[in-house]
């Protein structure tokens, strides 16, 4: 990583100046492949023609397969509209579909793809592990090595457990409050997402939000009834749930940077707040990172914002692209966890091989010198660019960015919560999103969600994403 990390500082030196060489970050397009699916021949496409036609036909025989055509809701475009893309292939910062279509990528699968898409070394290191086997389901040194990095970088953890997804991260983490403290009641904010476990789908966002759902059924109200909610970045309805239930709740859990209702901050001070009142009432404080998690910086959301709660949940990131999640905090309270206590919580796929040897492939590469100094100089230059065009077209919009995670919002602002984040227009939203797929750039298909850059990201992917922005501004 070495070359590359110098690659990034020179950028930083070149831009300085005046002299942005955009090929600080390169990819292969990898133009020649093909691929074949449903019998169909997928070429990348070399001219300006957007068809949807495979995307289509392979949409069609999944609705019939599985429950929407999808195995995640937002992906099936409910609230943009539209036919939803079947993907083929992901490179760098970019993507391509089945019919050919190449995208810049500013989902990266939700967070996880911070190094780019498919980097080398990652694919690399996989090779290498899976000529040992693909799970052992027994321990393995890559859980040592990978538990040794999170835990040194994170400043809230000094036991990791490892799992296989965020929503399992805290599931753990929250029975593991509860087990701690032996109280039941948690507070979670409206527009937050921690999962689709059933004490966490009230007021939730995410692709709860998207869909415009409920909350969902099938869910007990016994287990909701333990749920108690507020608005995000308002901490006298905190401290009014806690006078309200003294003594009756374990733990409070935030993003400490919402992306599941899009891209929101915390307020001065609100986190600060938020870390005194859990410790005056004798409430955990667990911080869902992942998203977070390694994204804002090295040391996550509580790194940047000097805020360190009890428990953290991670995902994305820590995998590399493969499906992982953890839950670790102070070692007092992971020590309640099986077999070291009594809280259980196992996991077959848990620490798998490949999960952990991709994972310490991307740390290794997230922790060279300039990477998140890259990472907000790119997501500024794209952020503050769709903002000045769509405003000079005449749209109410608002935005920010943190290094590598995004968001803006068709309303004029400012965005802190929810509630203000449904203020939004969302049927504009949608056909910018339609537009700018259009125009070959990928950004997730709900207003509800937060963007990703990469370290795989250009200049010239920006330049050329804004330029696409002020072509459709004009149009919508």
């Amino acid at each position: 990583m070495a070359a590359a990390s110098n690659s990034i500082m020179e950028a930083l030196a070149c831009a300085k100046w005046g002299l942005w060489r955009s090929s600080a970050r390169s990819y292969c397009p990898q133009s020649d492949r093909c691929a074949f699916r449903m019998q169909v021949s997928v070429h990348h496409n070399t001219n300006n023609d957007f068809s949807l036609r495979n995307s289509q036909q392979a949409f069609t025989l999944s609705m019939d397969l599985m429950p929407g055509g999808v195995n995640s809701p937002v992906r099936a475009f409910k609230s943009v509209g539209g036919q939803p893309i079947v993907i083929d292939s992901v490179k760098g910062s970019r993507m391509w579909d089945i019919d050919g279509n190449e995208y810049i990528d500013y989902v990266g699968s939700w967070g996880p793809a911070i190094i780019g898409h498919a980097h080398d070394k990652v694919l690399a290191a996989l090779a290498e592990t899976m000529k040992k086997g693909t799970s052992f389901g027994a321990p393995c040194l890559l859980e040592n090595t990978l538990a040794k990095m999170v835990i040194s970088a994170v400043p809230s953890i000094e036991m990791v457990r490892f799992v296989n997804s965020g929503t399992e991260a805290c599931m753990g983490a929250l029975r593991l409050a509860r087990a701690f403290t032996g109280k039941q009641k948690i507070i979670k904010f409206e527009g937050c997402y921690h999962g689709h476990a059933d004490a966490f789908l009230v007021k939730a966002g995410s692709g709860v939000a998207t869909l415009g759902l409920p909350d969902s059924p099938g869910v007990p109200k016994a287990v909701t009834s333990n749920t108690l909610t507020a608005p995000f970045n308002d901490i006298l309805a905190v401290e009014k749930l806690f006078e309200n239930h003294k003594g009756e709740i374990a733990a409070l859990i935030l993003e400490p940077l919402v992306g599941n209702s899009g891209f929101i901050v915390p307020k001065f001070d609100f986190l600060d707040a938020i870390r005194k009142i859990t410790k005056d009432n004798n409430a955990l404080l667990i911080f869902d990172e992942v998203m977070t998690g390694f994204r804002l910086s090295y040391g996550g959301a509580q790194e940047y914002f000097g805020i360190v709660p009890d428990l953290t949940t991670l995902g994305k990131i820590i995998g590399g692209g493969l499906p992982v999640g953890a839950y670790g905090g102070r070692r007092d309270i992971m020590e309640m966890v099986a077999p070291a206590g009594p809280m259980y919580q196992a996991g077959t796929l848990s620490g798998n091989p490949l999960a952990m040897a991709a994972g310490i492939e991307t740390l290794k590469l997230i922790k060279e010198p300039g990477t998140y100094e890259y990472l907000d100089k790119v997501t500024g230059e794209l952020v503050q660019g769709i903002l000045e065009v769509g405003k000079r077209a005449g749209h109410s919009m608002c935005g920010g960015h943190i290094n590598g995670m995004f968001g803006f919002f068709f309303t004029e602002g400012p965005v802190c919560n929810f509630s203000d984040a449904k203020k939004s227009d969302l049927d504009k939203f949608a056909r910018f999103y339609r537009g700018m797929l259009e125009q070959g750039v990928y950004f997730a298909p709900s207003q509800f969600e937060a963007g990703f850059t990469s370290l795989a990201h250009t200049t010239e992917d920006v330049k050329m994403t804004i330029a696409a922005a002020e072509r459709v501004m004009r149009q919508i």
